[in-house]
């Protein structure tokens, strides 16, 4: 593991395939044992949305919205009415009279707003002259209104009524948006983050866009907040940077590349069709200080503080990695493979060696272009704290690619798939405690009788 992880090539085959693939039966740390198969959808789910303790929602391609109980597995709701594929969702909670009410939002490729009541199932406001489909959504609950992007980013209030829009002439147009402080909003398109700026004077709302950030030279997958501070990005050809969140400036950059040693002690980076679709950042995932970004088939575990690596997977699932999730003392991953797994961070058996130019190829800050104006790249000698990711749990159960998950803590992991079914994953130990008890309750019940 050591000799991989320093950047042998040997490992990265064998060695590093077979530790992610053969974990075996026996996972003593992986408390998902039980497994309910959920269905409802007759194509691709792609969303998953947690209304509440017991309830979240589905939807995907066939344009339905189910909710579901997660503990008993049933479907509450259908809420029908577009006609095309889900292209986004979120949940909206917002305070009317004395009462807290949550909505869902979603969006559709037939061009189409949706806001649901989910106790009533009842579609509650519907926009449908919208000129392109709707690809993110965003709640800002301070201000009590909430953003659609396109090739449009339009401002609505709590009440489908659209305050203010702004056009953008763009063939992708804004993939993803993430709330800044002090009114500010940043929104990928394409290659560009775009700072805008909402302005409020009362009831009135105006948007407008500020500042143009071209800090990354391919298209950005992945845009996510990590605290109040920070936010960060991910491109195509593996471009990881660290934003401030006040004023914009990079804190930190990483430029991911596969990189093999020669027998002659130099190293060689090999760029290819392959290779560039294999380090493409597609999801990340923050808890404050770690940040997990899926790139390829592989992991990385990257310290927003201390500006280092904490460790790192190349191929952490044998097709490219979907969905991200930091959990206490470890993290989640699910993959175009079929599978979703659970990793631990470890400490190294043996101290870090100092590593070679070869490895930090992989992390270096060569390839900017001069216009960067980030920190000057820094020389890392050695890396004293990396560490290991070591599988301890791997959910088997779809048959197509695993969308994305989301958590109820100890209660449940609900999973989504290209197979058109959702799987909820349950705590073994802990059902059968809950079964236990509910036999004890209704002996009780019977003597009394």
């Amino acid at each position: 593991m050591l000799r991989w992880i320093l950047g042998g090539r040997e490992a990265q085959g064998a060695v590093e395939k077979s530790a992610a693939l053969f974990i075996g039966e026996e996972q003593p740390k992986n408390c998902f044992t039980e497994m309910q198969v959920l269905k409802g959808h007759f194509d691709i789910v792609r969303f998953l949305v947690q209304i509440d303790d017991l309830r979240f929602a589905s939807a995907g391609d066939d344009g339905l919205v189910l909710i579901w109980n997660v503990e008993t597995g049933d479907c509450l709701l259908e809420l029908r009415g577009h006609t095309q594929q889900i292209t986004a969702m979120t949940s909206y909670t917002f305070i009317r009279g004395e009462n807290t009410h949550t909505a869902l939002i979603t969006a559709s490729s037939d061009r189409t707003l949706s806001l649901w009541d989910p106790d009533s199932g009842n579609r509650v406001q519907n926009i449908s002259d919208l000129q392109s489909s709707v690809k993110c959504l965003l709640v800002l609950d301070r201000l009590d209104v909430w953003l659609s992007g396109g090739n449009e980013l339009c401002v609505w209030n709590q009440d489908f009524e659209l305050q203010c829009k702004t056009v953008h002439h763009s063939d992708t147009g804004i993939s993803a948006m993430v709330e800044l402080p002090k009114n500010f909003i940043a929104a990928a398109m394409d290659k560009e983050i775009v700072i805008f700026k909402l302005n409020v004077s009362g009831s009135d709302v105006a948007v407008m866009a500020i500042r143009h950030l071209a800090d990354h030279q391919d298209t950005i997958h992945s845009l996510i907040s990590i605290n109040d501070g920070l936010f960060a990005s991910g491109s195509h050809i593996g471009e990881l940077i660290i934003w401030d969140s006040v004023d914009w400036t990079i804190q930190g950059y990483e430029l991911i590349l596969w990189e093999e040693s020669k027998g002659d002690g130099h190293s060689e980076v090999k760029v290819t069709q392959q290779k560039q679709i294999e380090r493409s950042i597609q999801h990340m995932s923050s808890d404050g200080e770690l940040l997990v970004a899926a790139v390829g088939s592989g992991l990385y575990v990257y310290n927003v503080m201390m500006k280092t690596v904490v460790a790192y997977r190349k191929m952490a699932h044998d097709s490219n990695v979907l969905h991200t999730m930091i959990h206490t003392g470890g993290l989640m991953s699910c993959s175009e493979d079929g599978s979703v797994r659970m990793w631990e961070l470890q400490d190294l058996p043996l101290p870090a060696e100092p590593a070679s130019s070869g490895f930090f190829g992989m992390f270096g800050t060569f390839g900017r272009s001069s216009k960067h104006a980030g920190p000057p790249a820094k020389k890392l000698p050695e890396i004293p704290d990396l560490r290991s990711l070591e599988l301890i749990g791997d959910l088997i159960g779809h048959s197509g690619a695993v969308q994305m998950f989301v958590s109820f803590e100890q209660k449940a992991l609900v999973t989504c798939s290209t197979d058109h079914l959702l799987i909820v994953w349950k705590d073994g130990e802990l059902q059968s405690q809950l079964r236990s008890l509910a036999v004890f309750h209704k002996l009780e019940e019977n003597q009394q009788l």
